[in-house]
């Protein structure tokens, strides 16, 4: 049964939620005064459609289905999760959850984006204290996966089950122990906010200048690393403590102006928004968020290769969707053996793409290459196979582009097991989106003792998988395209 989500609130972070879910199969219930909500989250989903399903090497579920409604008992009704995203003012955060209370379950979650209240705050006047907790999200909310999550002793027993919802869309829930205003993140946020305002009313430095200070050093190393693992290099073999002995004494040195906040007149506001305007003013904003997405995707999925920082998370939720939409891991996974296998289905990334907005041709072949890669582990070819000596090695490859494809779009990659006997393994790869073929790939492979680099015969276990499957395919229609060379017309 598909669950529900109910937006309260579709701004930049609402919609971020709004598509989070939704792209993972929740149906989503919007609120929004808003006469403009609808296109704005529209928007908002058009970006998450063309990244989100790219950070991952499995399809992503059935998209849910999204509603706008007029009022807040509309919106909730059969709601299992409320995400309120209003503005920060107390007033109204209590205001909203009166009026939610009164309509909605008594256990469906209310968790509130708040960036600084702290939960006993929120839950103060509530009618159930318990079913409010604090889910604190980064923009953009579809990618980025940390969500600082606080409680009070009144929903203790309630947090593991939103811990656990949280990860089932993807995300990645810090579970704070102890409330504090501002939570974790924007603690550090806040601090480097208030120097850099220092630094522009100073004349010290511009909004550009600080922001390549940011995303050219340090942010980099933040970005997979947080703030002690990259200390701790710092202070090389001898690791933290000595980084400690070298640069502690610096925290008594009057460097930064922390607690001491530039009073923000009109004149120091005009200039940071004109230093902003120069910098970044001839993109829009929708154009400075897919850029934004396409870097993030690249870095995430970068970070994925290594299975490292956010990049494990990604492979851990890549397992969970697996489990749902299962691609064969051994012959015996595949329900008809008659039939091409399904050996890739996922997203097009958007750093897959190039100059023409499609994908680029050496993904093509990356995905067959994947391709190759599955066929290789259903007959047998296993990493430990490859550890005791034997492999496949391609010694041809023909690849046909039939039409385009564009980043977010669902491919599959369909295989015909066209020969399978002595050492060669002849493949041909059928790339499709939904019905329309959209590429092909013909591969040659040979099967090699790799502590000799020759040629050889492979084990008997893979070499009856190969006649099973070649046996089984040998009645299917010889492919478009099979055999076929570059050729002018």
């Amino acid at each position: 049964m598909t669950q529900i989500a109910a937006i309260i609130g579709g701004g930049v972070i609402g919609g971020g939620w709004a598509a989070r879910f939704l792209l993972n199969g929740w149906d989503v219930r919007v609120f929004d005064p808003d006469p403009d909500a609808k296109r704005k989250i529209g928007e908002v989903l058009d970006n998450a459609r063309a990244s989100l399903p790219g950070l991952y090497d499995m399809p992503m579920p059935a998209e849910g289905a999204l509603t706008f409604h007029e009022t807040v008992a509309d919106t909730v009704a059969g709601a299992v999760w409320i995400q309120e995203s209003v503005p920060e003012r107390l007033d109204i955060k209590h205001s909203v959850y009166r009026d939610l209370q009164a309509v909605c379950a008594e256990d469906a979650v209310i968790a509130s984006s708040t960036s600084g209240f702290k939960p006993s705050e929120l839950q103060d006047t509530a009618t159930r204290p318990a079913q409010i907790v604090v889910c604190h999200p980064f923009n953009p909310v579809y990618l980025l996966p940390l969500i600082e999550v606080v409680g009070t002793d009144a929903n203790a027993d309630m947090l593991s089950h939103v811990e656990d919802t949280l990860r089932g869309v993807g995300m990645f829930p810090l579970m704070v122990k102890k409330e504090i205003d501002a939570h974790i993140a924007d603690r550090f946020l806040e601090a480097v906010w208030r120097e850099a305002l220092w630094l522009i009313k100073d004349g010290i430095a511009t909004t550009t200048e600080i922001d390549e200070a940011i995303r050219m050093g340090f942010g980099l190393r933040w970005a997979q690393m947080g703030l002690f693992e990259t200390y701790r290099i710092a202070g090389g073999e001898a690791g933290m403590r000595h980084f400690i002995e070298q640069f502690g004494p610096c925290l008594s040195w009057p460097w930064t102006k922390l607690m001491d906040v530039p009073e923000l007149t009109e004149d120091l506001i005009d200039q940071i928004a004109d230093q902003s305007d120069a910098q970044s003013g001839m993109y829009s904003i929708r154009e400075l968020e897919r850029h934004r997405d396409a870097n993030l995707v690249g870095m995430m999925r970068t970070l994925k290769a290594r299975d490292w920082g956010a990049g494990a998370l990604l492979n851990t939720y890549d397992k969970t969707l697996n489990q749902t939409l299962r691609i064969a891991e051994k012959i015996d996974d595949i329900a008809d053996l008659a039939q091409p296998v399904l050996t890739v289905d996922r997203a097009v990334p958007i750093d897959w793409t190039d100059y023409n907005g499609h994908m680029n041709e050496a993904r093509y072949l990356q995905a067959f290459g994947d391709a190759t890669d599955r066929l290789m582990l259903i007959i047998g070819c296993t990493p430990d196979y490859i550890a005791n000596g034997g492999s496949y090695f391609t010694a041809e490859t023909h690849i046909r582009h039939l039409d385009e494809v564009h980043a977010g779009a669902r491919i599959q990659v369909k295989t015909h097991l066209m020969m399978g006997t002595g050492k060669k393994m002849h493949l041909f790869h059928t790339m499709y989106e939904g019905d329309r073929v959209l590429a092909s790939g013909e591969h040659m492979l040979i099967h090699v003792d790799l502590a000799t680099r020759r040629a050889s015969d492979p084990a008997p276990q893979i070499a009856q998988n190969l006649t099973r499957l070649s046996d089984a395919h040998a009645d299917l229609a010889r492919p478009d395209g099979a055999g076929a060379a570059v050729g002018v017309r």
